[in-house]
């Protein structure tokens, strides 16, 4: 009998361990990445990133961002987050930059934050203030008259023959012009809205832009990496503010070293 229940226990065991070793070398769940575009963009700017990103094993979503101010936009992009079940890769361009720093804040699931050509403002900075503390930025010249809103708000366009130069100057014209008539406006508010908790001061970020970007001064993303004490930077020579339209499998893979980072 004694042997027979020490077979069973050495059974036990062994079922355990092999069971415990079968969890350990399976691998472990990649985190979801979620992209936010910008103003003057819709989702489909992330198109080029997103395929490689799938084709690498990653689950993708491209949120509609409002571009209605950063705290409301948070709000929403935060409530998508809130729904994932898994770490999440938050990656935000240029205002979407402003949006993801909101939404991050107070998601434990979030555990990296990718900045493309993008905004990462401070307590009670404003984007405005933000563009015009470096020399370079030329999109208030490209800028339409405001469109004005039933509620007294305001819509930003860019006027569309202009959106070539200033915008997406590294992409074939025919694409952007494509990328002109579908842009979706900026609320004008959210460009004077102070910022609130940045969540970049407690969750790791990445850097990727170009040095031809003429919406944001390069210098000013410069300043806003290093304060940020960005894990990497990646500089893009001629690249414009679109750089994930441009150059797709730089900012991919950018993503993908923050999604495996510790």
């Amino acid at each position: 009998m004694k042997k027979v229940f020490a077979a069973l226990a050495l059974g036990i065991v062994t079922m355990l361990a092999t069971n415990a070793s079968a969890q350990m070398s399976k691998p472990m769940r990649k985190p979801f990445i979620v992209l936010v575009h910008g103003a003057f963009a819709d989702a489909s700017s992330w198109n080029g990133v997103a395929k490689i990103l799938q084709k690498d094993g990653y689950t993708v979503i491209a949120a509609a961002n409002p571009l209605r101010g950063a705290k409301s936009d948070g709000a929403y992009v935060g409530s998508l987050v809130s729904d994932l079940q898994g770490p999440v890769v938050l990656v935000g361009h240029s205002y979407g930059g402003n949006v993801i720093t909101e939404a991050a804040n107070g998601r434990s699931n979030v555990k990296a934050l990718v900045y493309v050509s993008a905004f990462a403002p401070d307590s009670g900075e404003t984007l405005a203030e933000l563009t015009g503390k470096f020399p370079g930025s030329t999109l208030s010249q490209a800028l339409a008259p405001p469109a004005d809103l039933a509620d007294g708000g305001k819509d930003l366009y860019i006027v569309q023959d202009k959106f070539h130069a200033q915008f997406a100057a590294d992409v074939p014209a025919a694409q952007a012009a494509l990328m002109a008539i579908t842009q979706r406006p900026l609320l004008q508010s959210a460009l004077e809205e102070k910022a609130g908790n940045p969540a970049w001061k407690v969750i790791p970020s990445w850097w990727v832009y170009g040095d031809a970007d003429r919406n944001i001064p390069p210098q000013a993303m410069a300043f806003m990496a290093k304060r940020a004490v960005a894990r990497d930077v990646v500089v893009v020579k001629g690249a414009s503010h679109v750089v994930m339209v441009s150059h797709p499998e730089v900012v991919a893979r950018l993503i993908e070293k923050a999604a495996v980072a510790n």
